[in-house]
């Protein structure tokens, strides 16, 4: 096994970390189509605690632009809770409740909404990447380290920054990938 594995094995660690941050990211950006991911990062003051709202109540998509949303606990407080946060929600989105379940209906969004989402994708695509590129630079300074303290050759710490940059680009073309997805999702929407 190379010197340099474990240093490898951390970059991919940290990479797919910041890959699994951006769906999550992603997922929570609307189009014009309803998902339940749309809300999963809305937390509700549910019985004085900050809670995922996935973990409260069950999320459906009845229609293609429509969701449900029905608390586990049916409590009319819970149901109240629950719009609140909807409404504090930076989604656009105003709940209809019946005291029971909460729906939410996704108006089409206009060719300047979507033009606006998709440059906030593109902000959300360059934050990660710029969260890479500090990956990166502190993976070789860690190859750069290792040569010093004599762990690594000359020849292991060149095939060390090679690896890293090997890795660095094949995330990056999963970020552009993302990108384009996305934006043709919110554009088609």
């Amino acid at each position: 096994m190379e010197p340099h594995a474990s240093l490898l094995n951390d970059l991919t660690l940290k990479t797919d970390k910041t890959l699994k941050h951006l769906k999550e990211q992603l997922a929570s950006i609307r189009t014009g189509r309803a998902s339940p991911a749309l809300v999963d990062t809305i937390r509700v003051d549910y019985y004085g605690t900050s809670t995922p709202l996935n973990q409260i109540a069950h999320i459906s998509v009845p229609e293609p632009r429509q969701l449900m949303i029905k608390p586990f606990d049916g409590t009319p407080q819970v149901v109240k809770d629950i719009e609140k946060a909807i409404q504090k929600s930076d989604l656009g989105l105003n709940p209809q409740s019946d005291g029971k379940q909460l729906r939410l209906t996704m108006p089409p969004l206009s060719g300047e909404q979507r033009q606006k989402l998709v440059a906030k994708v593109k902000d959300l695509i360059e934050q990660n990447r710029v969260a890479l590129r500090n990956e990166r630079r502190d993976a070789n300074k860690l190859a750069d380290q290792m040569k010093k303290d004599g762990k690594l050759t000359e020849d292991q710490c060149k095939k060390a920054h090679d690896a890293v940059d090997k890795e660095l680009k094949a995330v990056e073309q999963k970020l552009d990938e993302s990108f384009r997805a996305k934006s043709k999702e919110i554009m088609e929407g």
